[in-house]
């Protein structure tokens, strides 16, 4: 542990019967962030800047937790150039004690992307889907960074943490494309950082946060409101905390230094004891995300699709004169998608559906499962399609080809999961 610093390379084999475990890619929403020192502004040494570029293929980058999570037991898997924990106990235990209790995880992988200069503000509205300016300062939105032809490249959060001065939280598999895609678009009076080598980050999830919380930071110490942040102190060590989460729970999203990131982690474990707190892997944060049908970068999210097929256009403002992918996105929304992204239900017993199934209605093969797993919560099997948009009908009957043989399911509402 001492020593180890966020994005040191490790090599890992990893046996077939764990990667098929995997639950593919996962995603981990950070927090928004409202002070501009800090932690927002850390230097520049020659060792971040070498742990920022890119690890060869024969290794895998690990977080400030790497240790942490060996020395609990973790079941360790390559996850978009990363080494992350998949689970400790089970998926099913991690994914309860979340619905029920409290969960932590790291997400020390996510990228972050500093956006400064008098030129920010205006230059990010045209880059980004959502509305910057509806921003004030310290709070955060979720939007999307596209391509020429409409398509999502990323999806993040923007948070406004100066006048002119913003942080973009983007996944970690996309850290690179993204900071390059930014940079050549880049207007002169803008200076685009990316340091993500700086930070380590947890999200807390669970309806237990709040007690959690204060048992941590004391009881005068309130939590941010949803999607704000505030910039805290424990023990002389600096933490910015928000109220955010990607598991349909109540929970937080927390930033620190790279190096206390083992304080901070064995700090809340401890603390948490009295409340059921479990460390969670990317397994849980599928299922999770999934039953809140939370779409995933990669694979219900990718370039060759736009953010209105995927039924997420409350995140673009097409009043806005100007941004990357606008007349696609305009004439998509005019003309009706060819195809959306939709919930779906399994219908009796039956194998999980998984990405790359084949969605047939009446022997036509209509769409192909993007996300899919057995639900802890519900109990069968869930997930989501893109499906063509005639056939995309709440309530419609599909079945679905899972090793040659169609299987029985319902088109859905969203989210699938529904707190009693």
């Amino acid at each position: 542990m001492c020593g180890h610093v966020k994005g040191t390379q490790r090599g890992f084999k990893v046996d077939r019967p764990l990667r098929r475990a995997m639950l593919f890619n996962m995603r981990l929403r950070p927090p928004n962030v409202a002070s501009s020192k800090g932690l927002l502004d850390p230097p520049l040494t020659a060792q971040t800047r070498r742990l920022a570029c890119r690890v060869s293929d024969g290794a895998q980058k690990t977080t400030p937790l790497y240790d942490e999570h060996m020395r609990r037991g973790a079941k360790m898997v390559p996850f978009g150039g990363w080494l992350m924990p998949v689970q400790y106990t089970s998926i099913v235990e991690e994914h309860r004690a979340v619905r029920k209790n409290i969960g932590m995880f790291d997400i020390s992988h996510m990228g972050q992307l500093i956006v400064d200069g008098t030129g920010a503000r205006d230059w990010l509205n045209t880059m980004l889907t959502n509305n910057i300016d509806k921003l004030d300062v310290g709070t955060g939105q979720y939007t999307f960074l596209l391509n020429d032809a409409g398509g999502i490249i990323d999806d993040l959060i923007a948070y406004r943490i100066g006048d002119e001065k913003f942080l973009l939280v983007v996944n970690a598999s996309r850290t690179d494309e993204d900071f390059s895609w930014l940079d050549r678009h880049r207007a002169n009076d803008v200076d685009l950082k990316n340091r993500s080598a700086d930070y380590g980050g947890v999200a807390i999830q669970g309806p237990r946060v709040v007690d959690l919380f204060h048992a941590v930071l004391g009881e005068r110490l309130d939590l941010p409101p949803r999607n704000h942040i505030v910039d805290l102190a424990r023990n002389g060590k600096e933490l910015l905390i928000a109220r955010t989460g990607y598991t349909g729970e109540d929970g937080v999203e927390v930033f620190f230094w790279a190096s206390e990131a083992t304080w901070f982690w064995n700090l809340v474990l401890e603390k948490g004891k009295q409340f059921g707190i479990e460390p969670c892997g990317l397994g849980a944060r599928d299922t999770l995300r999934l039953e809140m049908c939370y779409p995933l970068n990669g694979s219900d999210l990718s370039p060759e699709r736009n953010p209105i097929e995927a039924g997420l256009g409350f995140f673009v403002d097409l009043t806005k004169p100007n941004f990357t992918g606008r007349e696609v996105l305009l004439k998509t929304k005019e003309n009706g998608p060819a195809e959306k992204l939709v919930a779906f239900r399994m219908q009796g017993k039956g194998p999980p559906p998984r990405p790359h199934y084949s969605i047939f209605d009446n022997g036509e093969r209509v769409g192909e499962v993007t996300s899919g797993t057995v639900s802890p919560s519900l109990n069968y099997g869930i997930g989501m399609a893109y499906v063509s948009a005639s056939h995309a009908k709440i309530g419609s009957n599909i079945e679905i080809e899972i090793r040659g043989q169609k299987f029985p399911a319902t088109i859905e509402k969203k989210p699938l999961y529904k707190r009693s």
